[in-house]
């Protein structure tokens, strides 16, 4: 690196970090950019909530597994060669996702991107701490997160006009040029290996031991709505992800080169700012999945239109994050995170009574109260973590802080889109009941054949016809009531998260 800064001179710095931010974003827009082709996507392979769900799930759980080999990915092979293999793979990753023929290849493409995305984005940080100094640093990385929290802003509004103008496909095309531009800066501006310094030992069996628990854990979750949850095949999915996931802990405790320490858990403020984490995931890419599913299949709005109810939120978030991150200076983590997640609790118990008619720009009001709130929860329980670690375990508390929140968004997406599956069916089950013989339903079915009628279509099919109206009226009318429910839930999911928050203020985290 001081090779490189003295050939370029003092523009070096911005330039590499212009290229790691290029990286970045393209990686992260398609986290986001998604969510509002999914109904375009259900339609096109015929697939259920169930499959689609996992287009969200595999690129946020591919994210997760792959975060956590940054460190060792950077000691060993370098900057440059790390972040070149990792835009490389997403590259790939995109191709595959938008000519995918099925469902599978789909999936397949979107792990090729999240586990790029997990390799891409710990590097933005670590590039800034090299290369400027301290005094310097906060203007950097506030630029840095500006970009990086604008993707994610803009992704879902501008996957919404590409959806209209182009087509499902061609949202995975939309980072490829973004990724192309940072590969050939990152060639050109990161840095190689160091030339001396211990390697980092790889942690082969953890990192197997990560990923098998991973994918059987979604994989059982996304089986038991279809196979049953108490079927041979859910159970053995989800008893491999317990065996799994123990067998990890149990490894990092015994390895002398952990991926993800277990130690650092048994510090209380660490380990409430990582359950807080948790949630904050969860909450966060939970919302951004329901949102344009509810509006695009519930209230009929065009992929544009679900984005641009998003954008309103992902903007105010630019300007509250540098407020919070003063906030997080003066005041003790407990006060904002609470703040933060009062707001987004509000946000969706708002949200928990939408309904068909409800206007945009109450909804997008609601939405922008959930986002202010993350906002300034999120300095805070960065801060409040690692300020309760010692100095040695403070780079590897930041990974964990984000492991945390990954999987907390995997998770979040996955058990949000049960719920709402199996809500649907409660209440389709509920209603189709009271209609039974019911005089409203006798005239509505009459009425419909009436009108068909007039139409000149023939008896049998009129009745057909009027009964499939009565199911698809039925079928909407239960959908809406399951995401009132998913939302309440995710209420009840904030409101839990206060107790680590109580613990933390209580133990004085500092």
């Amino acid at each position: 690196m001081a090779e490189l800064a003295e050939r370029w001179g003092a523009p070096y710095r911005w330039l590499v970090t212009l290229a790691a931010m290029i990286g970045t974003i393209a990686t992260i827009l398609s986290a986001t950019i998604v969510n509002v082709a999914l109904p375009q996507v259900m339609g096109a392979f015929g697939i259920g909530q169930d499959h689609a769900q996992l287009i969200s799930t595999a690129f946020l759980a591919a994210v997760t597994g792959t975060m956590l080999l940054n460190g060792w990915l950077v000691d060993t092979f370098g900057c440059r060669l790390t972040y070149a293999a990792a835009i490389l793979m997403f590259v790939v990753g995109s191709v595959i996702s938008g000519s995918a023929p099925n469902e599978g290849v789909l999936i397949a493409g979107r792990v090729l991107q999240g586990a790029a995305a997990g390799m891409v984005q710990p590097l933005g940080m670590q590039i800034i701490f090299q290369v400027f100094p301290a005094e310097k640093r906060g203007s950097a990385m506030g630029l840095f997160a500006v970009g990086v929290v604008l993707a994610p802003a803009l992704g879902p509004t501008l996957g919404g006009v590409i959806v209209d103008g182009f087509g499902w496909r061609a949202v995975f095309f939309m980072g490829v040029p973004f990724a192309l531009l940072g590969l050939a800066l990152g060639l050109v501006f990161m840095p190689g290996p160091a030339r001396d310094g211990v390697r980092r030992r790889f942690d082969g069996p953890g990192f197997a031991l990560l990923v098998t628990a991973l994918l059987a854990l979604l994989t059982g979750l996304a089986s038991g709505q279809r196979e049953g949850w108490e079927s041979d095949r859910v159970v053995m999915e989800l008893g491999l992800a317990a065996v799994a996931g123990v067998g990890f802990v149990l490894w990092e405790l015994r390895t002398d080169a952990p991926m993800l320490n277990p130690r650092l858990f048994a510090v209380r403020g660490f380990a409430c700012s990582a359950a807080v984490g948790l949630v904050y995931g969860a909450g966060l890419f939970g919302s951004t999945y329901l949102i344009p599913l509810f509006v695009q299949t519930i209230q009929g709005f065009s992929p544009t239109r679900a984005g641009l109810l998003l954008m309103p939120a992902g903007l105010a978030m630019v300007v509250v994050f540098p407020i919070a991150g003063r906030l997080a200076d003066r005041f003790t983590p407990p006060a904002p995170i609470t703040a933060g997640l009062l707001l987004f609790g509000v946000s969706m118990w708002l949200m928990s009574g939408v309904g068909t008619d409800t206007p945009f720009w109450t909804f997008a009001i609601w939405i922008l109260i959930g986002r202010v709130g993350f906002g300034l929860a999120m300095p805070s329980m960065n801060a409040g973590g690692l300020r309760a670690l010692p100095a040695k375990w403070v780079g590897q508390g930041s990974g964990a802080i984000n492991f945390a929140r990954q999987f907390g968004g995997a998770m979040g997406v996955n058990l949000l889109s049960i719920h709402l599956e199996r809500r649907t069916q409660f209440h389709g089950q509920a209603l189709t009941a009271t209609q039974e013989g019911g005089a409203a339903t006798r005239e509505l079915l009459r009425e419909v054949e009436r009108l068909l009628a007039g139409n000149g279509i023939d008896e049998v099919t009129r009745q057909a016809m009027a009964q499939d109206y009565l199911g698809q009226m039925i079928f909407s009318q239960a959908s809406m009531l399951a995401f009132r429910d998913t939302f309440l839930l995710v209420v009840i999911t904030c409101l839990a998260a206060l107790v680590p928050v109580a613990i933390m203020r209580w133990g004085g985290a500092k």
